[in-house]
């Protein structure tokens, strides 16, 4: 490198007029200089943002406890963060059951489902739905996703959702509307569908926390290394995560209030709405009179990764 220096010096000063060689000059240092950066890169890389380790890369979550009231604003806030209510919205019902009490599928009808969404201004707004895990890994059945703008997930039971959606397309669209910059959402089980573990997760009843049947035992994790509950103001939930957490201490546990959510932007997250979030970090050590969790309020800011 120094010789070839040395030659380009020689011939800057004796085989051109003055300034020629002055612009010659600075062209050369300048690309020395950004080949050598190159080389000092190769060798150091430049430090890069990693990504989220909980959040997605892209998009954003709105994560909801239960109930939707549009007095605290939450409603307002997805349409608002998915750009409008004349963005394209697609309405999964999946969780209020595949089934009927005598087994036959449930029948749903798009204008009951959409009549909420419809009244709060929506334009272009559809519903999603199928029983059949099959169906929902076909091209025709994941068409409106494509162009897609968010994504709303209904309660009910989160492993109705599990069923029919896990490892086929559909779940691979539902993840590339966040991938677009879109918007995942969902209330009750609307919000437990996104979490990593799947709690409550348990067909025999929602009392069993941690269920025994092996395809019931994740969510579609929007949100990773995450166990989340919901309505844990009105159905006294406030410990149920405690004994998750404790069996499984590489998940945070987050439990929702109803009309109370976590908005998700990578590692971070902001509660919005009606009242408390509890976070259930086993990295934290906790007096033993104090409950172990912490809790957070509407327009606290919280980083999973830091725990902070």
């Amino acid at each position: 490198m120094k010789a070839r220096r040395v030659v380009m010096a020689h011939i800057l000063a004796y085989h051109l007029p003055m300034r020629r060689r002055l612009f010659a000059l600075i062209t050369f240092v300048a690309c020395f200089a950004a080949g050598a950066g190159l080389l000092a890169g190769q060798a150091t890389p430049a430090a890069q943002a990693a990504p989220p380790e909980y959040g997605p890369a892209k998009g954003t979550l709105v994560i909801i406890g239960g109930n939707m009231s549009d007095n605290f604003g939450v409603p307002q806030k997805f349409i608002q963060l998915a750009g409008g209510p004349a963005k394209k919205f697609v309405i999964v019902p999946t969780n209020g059951g595949n089934r009927n009490p005598d087994g036959s599928l449930r029948v749903y009808k798009e204008d009951d489902v959409l009549a909420a969404w419809k009244k709060r201004g929506l334009t272009n707004v559809v519903m999603l739905h199928t029983a059949d895990p099959k169906v929902a890994d076909t091209p025709e059945f994941v068409k409106p996703l494509l162009d897609a703008d968010a994504v709303w997930f209904d309660g009910g039971r989160q492993w109705n959702a599990v069923d029919s959606y896990m490892g086929t397309r559909a779940l691979k669209e539902f993840w590339n509307v966040l991938n677009r910059g879109g918007v995942i959402a969902g209330s009750s089980a609307g919000a437990t569908i996104q979490s990593d573990y799947l709690v409550r997760g348990d067909t025999k009843g929602p009392d069993i926390m941690m269920t025994d049947e092996p395809n019931h035992q994740h969510g579609f994790a929007f949100l990773k290394h995450s166990a989340i509950d919901q309505h844990i103001n009105t159905r006294n939930r406030w410990d149920d995560l405690i004994p998750v957490i404790k069996r499984y201490p590489e998940y945070l546990g987050i439990g929702l209030s109803e009309d109370t959510a976590i908005v998700v932007t990578g590692d971070r997250f902001e509660v919005i709405g009606r009242w408390k979030v509890t976070v259930h970090d086993n990295t934290k050590a906790y007096q033993p009179w104090e409950k172990p969790y912490d809790v957070l309020s509407v327009g606290d800011v919280y980083n999973m990764k830091t725990r902070k």
